[in-house]
């Protein structure tokens, strides 16, 4: 699963624009991915 979600955010984070259409031209769409998927992992390391 956390295979997954890895190459979820990958995606995303490289060729967020073409897949899904958003505009970012000050990066903060980016910045926000980054956040969530640092906190994501801080929270998944701390419960188990």
């Amino acid at each position: 699963m956390s295979g997954l979600a890895l190459a979820m955010f990958v995606a995303l984070f490289a060729w967020g624009p073409q897949i899904v259409g958003y505009e970012d031209p000050h990066g903060k769409v980016q910045l926000a991915l980054l956040a969530t998927f640092c906190f994501g992992l801080l929270i998944g390391y701390r419960s188990s």
